[in-house]
């Protein structure tokens, strides 16, 4: 798709967007009209002379989608990008200082091939935060924002071994054209690029509100269950809606997380829904902490063993085609509620592929009680 194709199903997107009725309609016009409020309330605090004495609570606040009103995981790493705030603030000093080239900026916070200032502190958050400090001047460079531009084939090439420095600011000037020629501003910009997924599910652009969910225990498939063709429950249908968010955002307390990294680029973790472009996304996708090995995870929701042993079988063969290198092993698991013994049957001859079962705890306890006031 040519960049002047590109610019008409933009176009179109903004059109639909005003007399839409769907739910993706409602939420985009929600957060196109917030822009000045988010503006009003987040540009003071990331302002050169504030960044010395901000706290964790106004940083931790911005990564919140009820309040950024914009991106919907950001938070997922709060707790570790605030951990050292004496850190974080020279860092976050180093980007809005506008008197430094944006791309000198960026290499600074995280250097090719070195340490990040700050772990975690990645392009979809350094970015954000450019745009919320200058909207006219700086987009946003997230996994959001690639797979929409990849779509349609507006995605810059890169040098070999770009830093994000040299990355962002081909992107930067790929999106300032783009909303130039729409034309339209760079938030709104953001929020259309997930109207051009070629896969638009819960949780992977459109923001929803964040949950807290309790510890899962995820263990080897081992007892069989009813047949599949029985009707999962609603309660079923309920659990496994939140599954992927719950997975993600407490993926290093699960045992996969000891041995597993989700894929992370540019400090940004990309390994939830990672969008293949032909072969549809990969509900979850992890190297090994030693490096050498690739995981490939399926949540089974609903669908038959086949389909979900298929699924899975497709997505390790582009891994090892696409990303992996040579010689890298590719693995896979299915998680689901239950194993049955289909499933079983499926997977028993692969190699490298097993299953996991996964139990919520679901935990009752009494309220304190009052004690009544002196008098």
């Amino acid at each position: 798709m040519s960049l002047e194709e590109a610019v008409i199903v933009l176009r179109d997107q903004l059109t639909r967007l005003d007399g839409g009725s769907e739910t993706y309609d409602h939420i985009g016009r929600q957060i196109r009209d917030a822009k000045a409020e988010v503006l009003e309330k987040f540009r003071p605090i990331f302002a050169p002379e504030h960044v010395p004495i901000l706290t964790q609570d106004e940083f931790r606040s911005f990564l919140l989608f009820k309040n950024n009103r914009h991106w919907d995981n950001l938070h997922r790493q709060g707790p570790q990008m605030t951990a050292d705030m004496a850190a974080l603030r020279r860092a976050l000093a180093i980007l809005v200082d506008e008197g430094k080239p944006v791309r000198h900026r960026l290499d600074q916070l995280r250097p090719l091939g070195g340490e990040p200032m700050v772990k975690f502190l990645g392009r979809a958050v350094i970015s954000a935060i450019l745009l919320v400090r200058q909207p006219e001047k700086y987009g946003v460079l997230n996994n959001i924002a690639k797979s929409g531009m990849k779509t349609l084939g507006v995605w810059p090439s890169f040098p070999p071994k770009a830093s994000l420095g040299e990355k962002y600011g081909l992107v930067n000037s790929v999106l300032l054209n783009l909303a130039g020629q729409i034309p339209t501003d760079l938030w709104t910009l953001d929020m259309l690029w997930w109207r051009v997924q070629p896969h638009v599910p819960s949780g992977s652009g459109i923001p929803e509100p964040s949950h807290d969910y309790p510890v899962t225990d995820l263990n080897t498939a081992g007892t069989l269950t009813p047949s599949e063709d029985s009707a999962p429950s609603d309660a079923a249908f309920a659990l496994e809606a939140h599954l992927q968010e719950f997975l993600v955002e407490n993926w290093i307390q699960t045992d996969l997380g000891t041995e597993w990294d989700l894929l992370e680029e540019d400090g940004e973790v990309v390994g939830s829904y990672y969008e293949t472009h032909e072969v549809g996304q990969i509900d979850l996708l992890a190297r090994h902490k030693e490096g050498n090995r690739w995981l490939v995870v399926e949540l089974k929701r609903g669908q038959t063993s086949d389909t979900t042993v298929g699924q899975l079988l497709r997505y390790r063969s582009w891994v090892r085609e696409n990303i992996a290198n040579p010689g890298d092993i590719v693995e896979g698991i299915i998680i689901c509620s239950d194993a049955d013994l289909k499933l079983k049957y499926a997977v028993k001859g692969l190699e490298n592929v097993r299953c996991m079962t996964y139990k919520v705890s679901f935990v009752l306890a009494a309220a304190e009680q009052l004690h009544p006031k002196a008098h």
